[in-house]
């Protein structure tokens, strides 16, 4: 015996509307209303329930690369304030290392597949979402769960792609973005005509950092560790750039700035840069702590600080990476710094005057190459993964 089973048309997974009633239903328990009707063969059958199912980056045991594999796994359900996107592209960023690793523990309830952001089209939106409709091209900050072909985000993480920008390089914004205008800008207070010194110029939050602080007026140093990357940071509009394997770049600093310092540092190494940091700050000077690279211990000279008014910025540090840092802050703060980067950043992307910077794409499949390029240290800007290449 068969009948038709006539599904409601607010479904957010709903892929046709009237079934025989023997094919698979997922009821989502927290819309009781709400069900997603499995009609092609990419379902996983669990008795007598069909979860449809994606592909995503499985961490099948902490360690190397290779412990990266692509499986098939189920879709992820949204919740009210929430959208769905199909992910054009994620990309990578250093906590994703520490995470494959099993250096930090997750967030409760979040997914535990890698990816703090990506770009790509809203597929579906929860209760409660105004802004977004479906179809609508985005890039989003993430809890986790970009290295996947779809990912449930916050509505208020979400963010327009900038005009001018294509939908798979936006993937290599939102996290860099977010960091830098929160650390450099809401926080530190950079203004311009100051002058910025940026550790790590050629990494993705290096890249973007030079082109924004240029942008908002101020004067840039950079450090980086090979010709290849100062060039870069030359042509991103870094004003001076320092060779930290050859150069001491406090001395560096000191020269360029007639023996004051600069007024605004953003270091990801800390411990074994912490006095060196605090030496090349000029009075009034702001450094801010982004990660703990070369080390969690560092020896201080109080009194400079103290005679000099020198500040100390850290994000928190139960984890070793920025990414990982932003995945942990509220939801409030969170769309905090979203509405502020949209506000003043996106102009910015908009009149191409801060530009993404794509080192290189990779299929979804081949996650653990990326890592293993992300762990070199060689490449310049982002690495971005593509579920379909």
């Amino acid at each position: 015996m068969s009948c038709n089973l006539q599904v409601p048309t607010v479904m957010t997974h709903t892929r046709v509307h009237s079934i025989p009633c023997h094919a698979a239903i997922y009821l989502h328990s927290h819309f009781h209303s709400k069900v997603s009707i499995l009609t092609t063969p990419h379902h996983r059958s669990l008795g007598c329930v069909a979860v449809e199912a994606m592909k995503a980056v499985v961490i099948t045991t902490p360690g190397d690369p290779e412990v990266l594999q692509l499986h098939d796994v189920d879709d992820p359900l949204i919740n009210d304030g929430e959208v769905l996107i199909k992910v054009a592209a994620s990309a990578l960023n250093r906590a994703d290392t520490f995470q494959r690793k099993g250096l930090y523990e997750l967030p409760s309830g979040k997914t535990p597949y890698l990816g703090h952001e990506c770009s790509g089209t809203i597929l579906a939106v929860g209760n409660n979402v105004t802004r977004w409709k479906i179809g609508d091209k985005v890039c989003a900050l993430l809890d986790g769960g970009g290295y996947a072909e779809k990912v449930a985000v916050t509505a208020s993480q979400v963010l327009p792609i900038p005009p001018g920008v294509s939908l798979e390089d936006a993937a290599s914004l939102p996290e860099v973005a977010c960091t830098v205008w929160s650390t450099v800008f809401m926080t530190s207070k950079l203004s311009a005509a100051e002058t910025f010194l940026v550790h790590g110029g050629a990494s993705g939050i290096g890249t973007f950092a030079i082109q924004i602080a240029k942008c908002q007026g101020a004067r840039v140093f950079a450090t980086a560790g090979s010709d290849e990357k100062l060039a870069a940071c030359k042509d991103l509009g870094a004003d001076v750039v320092i060779n930290y394997k050859t150069e001491d770049f406090v001395a560096r600093v000191k020269e360029e700035t007639g023996g004051k310092g600069v007024d605004v540092i953003l270091d990801h190494i800390g411990g074994s840069y912490l006095q060196r940091n605090l030496d090349s700050l000029n009075i009034d000077g702001r450094l801010f702590l982004i990660s703990i690279m070369g080390g969690a211990i560092g020896e201080v000279n109080l009194n400079g600080m103290l005679t000099r008014r020198l500040t100390i910025h850290a994000l928190d540090m139960m984890n070793l990476d920025v990414a990982a840092r932003l995945r942990f802050r509220s939801a409030e703060k969170k769309a905090e710094i979203i509405r502020e980067v949209e506000k003043n950043v996106w102009p910015a992307v908009a009149a191409g005057k801060v530009k993404p910077v794509v080192y290189k794409y990779f299929p979804l499949s081949e996650a653990a190459a990326a890592h293993k390029l992300m762990e070199s240290s060689i490449h310049i800007g982002k690495i971005l993964l593509r579920p379909q290449c």
